[in-house]
């Protein structure tokens, strides 16, 4: 039985699949290989950039025109700045690709019978040379994962293929892709050999073109469930298929991913006879998310990154973006953190992104927390607003300023701590769902509990800006109408110089909203 695939290429026999050829303009990738251009395929993690690669490598070998080689050269990340470990690697790999995949055993022979002792950064040249010279048919090079090297072995390698350029198709390939999570520009490479810092572009000028994999479409995505569906009989509703394209935006790591564990893990999900419903959806995204697998994992490790901070700290805090962050932006595009969004600019990319996002920064603080006693909780274990209230305002006067420390990015590190609180709150019986986004000057959070639902607004109070409370109020009012709710909480976290100490002017109190609702107005 085939099943979701959500780990390395897509094996058509073993895992439900789209025809990974139409996922990119093939009229164009051909047209590229014709007129002997090398040129790039980037895309973010887990998108399927490897599993089109091999694709156009079958396609290619079988039209037989061309010898297309694939290989994935990212073992070379270790050699770092070690040209010679480096090249020997991706001559090596080179080698068992050729014989893997064409059955051709005369480059490894090559490397073999003297090849490694040609000079490091001759070495790959050569070894291309040899294997275009060899056969009258032109030869294309995939390489993969190239943007995994590092310093001077990325540079070699980049400057090997263009001194060898001038001399395709007869004595070097007349093609070749290079494939990685970045574009070209954002190689930045600090290397021993130069004196700056190097983009790719500096190093590899003769690249004619960037190819950007993009996610699945949400006819796609449908087509793609319906493999299943086709496969066992077992269907999913009409709104669990929305479901899915509206939390993951066509992410195809996601998309594999939330049908798994759906299908797959879910215990009620795993009768065939029963459908795939929207509630399980929503179970698979929280057990994704709460697990940290590896996928969101490694999204969450680019937070650490000041050039990812710049862009998502003040889209958390709903601030504008400063600066030159032109780069910035492209690049957490690139790497699928983000999207241009019609009509919203700059967005997080999908919604299970957006969980993750805070949910990572957060977790820090939430793992520091004290122990707190569930005093929020009714005698029936339906939770009590008021008591929430009044913990929350005690762990705040008590724990709040030291727990700032623990938030990774300062700016929002009062945001981070309330969330690691409500965390503590919902404990695996409820969801905290949020909504931020660029100059809205706010972040707004909808805590789930059973039963009960409690809208909040945050709101930072900053030297030489206006008290947000009116402000707060009516972006609130719009919040709660969306939930269906009449009361809610403002939260106002004082972030100006010079006030006393949290413990002192940590406070609550009732106001009227300007559409009459009972708003709880707390100042941290």
């Amino acid at each position: 039985m085939r099943f979701f695939n959500t780990e390395g290429p897509v094996r058509p026999e073993s895992h439900y699949s789209l025809p990974p050829l139409k996922r990119w303009n093939m009229d164009d990738v051909l047209t590229l290989i014709d007129r002997q251009k090398y040129f790039l395929l980037h895309a973010p993690r887990q998108t399927g950039k490897t599993t089109c690669l091999l694709a156009l490598m079958d396609y290619l070998n079988r039209e037989g025109r061309y010898r297309t080689l694939y290989a994935n050269i990212e073992g070379a990340q270790t050699a770092r700045e070690d040209v010679d470990r480096g090249m020997a690697t991706i001559c090596s790999v080179l080698g068992r690709s050729a014989r893997l995949y064409l059955h051709d055993g005369r480059l490894a022979d090559w490397y073999r019978d003297g090849g490694a002792t040609v000079p490091a950064d001759d070495r790959l040249a050569q070894l291309l040379e040899f294997w275009a010279a060899a056969d009258p048919r032109p030869a294309v090079l995939l390489l993969d994962e190239v943007d995994a090297l590092i310093g001077d072995t990325l540079i070699s390698l980049l400057r090997q293929l263009r001194a060898g350029y001038p001399q395709r198709p007869a004595a070097f390939p007349q093609s070749v892709i290079l494939c990685g999570v970045r574009d070209l520009r954002d190689y930045r490479i600090h290397a021993r050999s130069e004196p700056s810092p190097i983009t790719g572009g500096s190093a590899f000028n003769i690249k004619a073109k960037s190819l950007r994999l993009g996610d699945f479409t949400a006819n796609e995505v449908a087509t793609l469930l319906q493999e299943h569906t086709t496969e066992t009989g077992q269907i999913f509703t009409p709104d669990a298929l929305a479901q899915v394209w509206h939390l993951t935006q066509g992410q195809p790591w996601l998309v594999n991913a939330l049908a798994y564990e759906a299908c797959f893990e879910r215990p009620a999900g795993r009768d065939r006879s029963q459908p795939i419903t929207v509630d399980l959806i929503d179970q698979a995204k929280e057990r994704l998310i709460i697990n940290r697998v590896t996928h969101l994992d490694q999204l969450a490790d680019k937070l650490r990154e000041d050039r990812v901070r710049r862009v998502i700290e003040p889209m958390l805090a709903g601030t504008l973006i400063e600066g030159e962050s032109e780069d910035d932006i492209q690049y957490l595009i690139d790497l699928g953190l983000c999207r241009m969004a019609t009509g919203q600019g700059l967005t997080i990319a999908n919604l299970i992104y957006r969980e993750v996002l805070p949910r990572a920064l957060a977790f820090t603080s939430q793992a520091t927390l004290p122990q707190i006693t569930p005093t929020w909780l009714n005698a029936d274990g339906s939770l009590n607003p008021t008591r929430l209230l009044d913990a929350f305002l005690t762990f705040w006067r008590q724990h709040g300023q030291p727990l700032f420390n623990s938030a990774p990015y300062h700016e929002i590190a009062p945001h981070l701590v309330l969330m690691a609180f409500l965390h503590r709150v919902v404990n695996g019986d409820g969801t905290l769902e949020r909504e931020y986004a660029i100059g809205s000057g706010r972040m707004d959070l909808c805590l789930r509990y059973k039963t009960m639902t409690l809208g909040m607004e945050l709101k930072v109070w900053r030297d030489g800006s206006p008290d947000p409370l009116q402000a707060g109020l009516a972006q609130l009012d719009s919040y709660l109408t969306g939930l269906g709710l009449d009361t809610g909480w403002l939260v106002i976290f004082d972030r100006r110089t010079g006030q006393p100490p949290l413990s002192e002017r940590t406070a609550s109190a009732e106001q009227l909203s300007p559409q009459r609702r009972r708003i709880q107005v707390v100042r941290a």
